[in-house]
């Protein structure tokens, strides 16, 4: 589910890129210089080889994301090559089965005889900037910043149409949507808001001054809690014990943020389990703090009913990713398929 940026105005989306571009360059750069592989194959799909280079193409952009949402979550720049080279085998892993299910798609297509022409892609570019919402410059410029070249990102949409059309001729008539489909899509929607919807945390953080203080911060930690929870004001007990100088005076929070983005995997879970007004048990980090947190706010869930309709119409598109799971699965095992990765 893909111009150029001008020098003047220096925007926001101009910084990621070049951050991206940085980050990316540090990482070649971190590379051991005494052995490169050039070019090698990958994997073979019937008689068609992928080779290094084109996985590394097409996992340019990934990467480019990892470097872009670390450089916005504060990550200093020395720091990210290293998150690189530990993202890489995955994401590598990722793009080579993203070519792979393409190249199983592309020969089905030349036994169907579909094709896309020049014309669809331009008008499926303007289709998906008018989905977002935005201009067809500000579509370029988010592929840019990226990591797509135009070429790339038309490449993109092409396989995408091409899909569809394969999609459309396999699945006509065999995707059938049920009352209980479109809620099991709405139960799946509200795990997802869950995990990663806006959530507004009240922080009181206290400091670890050496390891000697760690049991007596956890106490005091443990004490504080008990007392939110038995009814005391949480915004007076951040103001009166937090270390946390920034957030002192808001209860300690730094506004609504997404959940997905929360650094401390704990967190993120104890967050699944948390309503609106409870407060977290005590969590260590590491030997610099113990933290505890009230959820103020979490963004409202509307009933099913409020919104059967779009998830009825969302529904069919689940089943038919599902259906295309299936067939892909089905096509590997039918085509001559070697990894070499």
């Amino acid at each position: 589910m893909k111009k150029s940026l001008r020098p003047a105005g220096f925007t926001a989306l101009s910084r990621w890129a070049l951050a991206g571009v940085v980050a990316l360059s540090l990482f070649a750069a971190a590379r051991p210089a005494h052995a490169v592989i050039v070019e090698r194959i990958v994997a073979i799909v019937g008689d068609r080889p992928i080779l290094l280079s084109e996985l590394r193409h097409r996992a340019r952009p990934r990467l480019t994301r990892i470097a872009m949402q670390a450089t916005q979550q504060g990550v200093p720049a020395e720091n990210i090559p290293m998150q690189l080279v530990a993202a890489e085998p995955a994401e590598m892993r990722a793009a080579l089965d993203e070519i792979i299910d393409e190249r199983l798609m592309e020969q089905q297509a030349d036994h169907a005889h579909l094709s896309v022409s020049v014309d669809e892609v331009d008008k499926g570019v303007k289709s998906k900037a008018e989905q977002l919402g935005i201009s067809e410059r500000e579509l370029w410029a988010r592929a840019h910043a990226q990591g797509y070249t135009d070429q790339d990102y038309r490449d993109e949409v092409r396989r995408q149409l091409l899909e569809g059309k394969l999609l459309q001729l396999r699945l006509a008539g065999r995707v059938h949507i049920t009352e209980a489909d479109a809620h099991a899509t709405y139960d799946r929607v509200v795990r997802q808001l869950g995990e990663s919807g806006p959530v507004d945390l009240e922080v009181l953080s206290l400091r670890i001054a050496g390891p000697a203080a760690i049991d007596a911060r956890e106490a005091l930690a443990q004490q504080l809690v008990l007392r939110g929870r038995s009814g005391e004001s949480w915004c007076d007990l951040v103001k009166q014990y937090s270390d946390d100088v920034d957030t002192k005076d808001s209860c300690g929070s730094k506004g609504s943020v997404s959940a997905s983005q929360i650094a401390l995997p704990v967190v993120r879970k104890m967050l699944g389990t948390m309503r609106e007004g409870e407060i977290s048990d005590p969590i260590r980090v590491g030997d610099k703090a113990v933290i505890a947190f009230k959820l103020a706010k979490r963004e409202k869930i509307p009933a099913y009913e409020q919104v059967r309709e779009p998830m009825s119409a969302q529904a069919p598109e689940e089943a038919i990713i599902h259906q295309r799971e299936l067939w892909v699965k089905e096509l590997r095992r039918t085509v001559y398929l070697e990894v070499r990765l």
